[in-house]
């Protein structure tokens, strides 16, 4: 069955998604703002949801039209073969949003695209009532833009960051999809010493081994679409077997990480554990000002404080400080830093070579990346973080 796929992302890394797509082998690929589209069959929806490290979640597009009016969103819905889709007893929730588009009450487009669904169920089992008490969920969106209506299912049911791994968090937790995301944009490879001074509960470490190891990062979780009949279950377990099989934990990694906290130390502990990757990274219960550097060519990744939730800004400040320190006596490592601080860069000593724009969940933040080898002038702040 030939489908029409969309990778959900975060804003900004719909390259990064688009490039795991490729590399995954799907070559023909249209990236637009949040999304990128593409198609496959049912082993592409099942690698999808299995590999693709950066997005949020897998769609499977139904149907697109031209939608003004309640009867023609309706119309438009009672087109799609739900019957095929949707078994006897199956959950169908319906959820929505609109934009600059003439239909704007979304709760009333989510109540057409239902009465359209259970028209259709109806007309199949018979009765005046639709059954949906079984533990098999297909659920829909129905999405308007500029008086376009997408319908589609989501195959993929708790959000991509959600690995398995985590089940404690500390403060502030970095997603795990962003985490990736970090490693993936700043060219760290598993040849290069790692680097977290302010770890919390270790994801961008995990995150780094996962990806060197070649581990898929939804092998430990299910998704919605598994328990769908009009997917074939040999399906799921050839694209797990295969994972497992493309597995490589002989690589020797060099991931340290640092944190004042000792509770999350032992979180970050406890999740290293969880994803089966003991071995791959070691964690000290220190400040940022007391980790070692060893080794030429290394990397620094990290997601400090950022001083609305956990911190005091002069403490961050000072640790700020004092890592553009390292960063001065190790010429030859790399520095990466995710973070809302404007002053960042004064307080590092530089310029950061390149910036990018990124949302830390609601957090508009900046990715500022320090390159080795660079000339180290001082920053002086302008109050422009513009991309450059």
């Amino acid at each position: 069955m030939r489908l029409e796929l969309i990778a959900v992302t975060p804003t900004g890394l719909e390259s990064v998604v688009a490039q795991e797509l490729e590399d995954l082998g799907i070559k023909d690929r249209m990236v637009e703002n949040g999304r990128v589209t593409y198609r496959g069959n049912w082993q592409v929806l099942a690698q999808s949801n299995l590999w693709l490290r950066s997005a949020d979640r897998i769609l499977i597009k139904l149907a697109e039209f031209h939608a003004r009016t309640f009867e023609e969103l309706f119309v438009g819905v009672s087109k799609i073969p739900w019957t095929d889709w949707i078994p006897s007893g199956a959950q169908f929730p319906v959820s929505g949003r609109s934009f600059d588009s003439q239909l704007e009450s979304v709760p009333a487009c989510q109540k057409i695209v239902k009465k359209a669904i259970v028209e259709a169920v109806k007309k199949r089992d018979g009765g005046d009532w639709v059954d949906e008490s079984s533990d098999i969920t297909l659920a829909v969106e129905v999405s308007l833009f500029k008086n376009r209506a997408t319908i589609t299912l989501d195959s993929t049911g708790a959000g991509l960051h959600k690995r398995g791994y985590r089940t404690l968090t500390g403060e502030a937790p970095l997603k795990e999809t962003m985490a990736h995301a970090l490693v993936h944009l700043s060219g760290w490879t598993a040849e290069h010493p790692l680097i977290d001074p302010f770890c919390g509960s270790g994801t961008i470490l995990i995150e780094a081994a996962l990806k060197a190891w070649n581990v898929a990062p939804g092998l430990k979780r299910e998704f919605l679409a598994e328990k769908w009949p009009i997917v074939p279950s040999d399906i799921w377990n050839d694209a797990r077997e295969e994972a497992f099989e493309l597995i490589n934990d002989r690589k020797e990694l060099r991931l340290v990480g640092y944190d004042i906290n000792p509770e999350a130390i032992q979180l970050a502990e406890a999740a290293v554990k969880s994803a089966g990757i003991r071995g791959a990274i070691r964690f000290e219960n220190k400040p940022a000002a007391k980790m070692r550097i060893t080794g030429d060519n290394g990397f620094i990744i990290t997601n400090p404080p950022y001083g609305e939730r956990i911190g005091e800004q002069k403490d961050i400040d000072k640790a700020l400080r004092e890592l553009g320190a390292h960063l001065d006596r190790f010429d030859d490592w790399n520095l990466f830093v995710i973070s809302n601080h404007k002053w960042l860069e004064h307080q590092i000593g530089r310029k950061a070579d390149k910036l990018r724009k990124l949302f830390n969940g609601r957090i508009a933040c900046h990715f500022f990346q320090f390159y080795a080898l660079e000339p180290k002038t001082p920053a002086k702040f302008d109050g422009n973080l513009s991309n450059r």
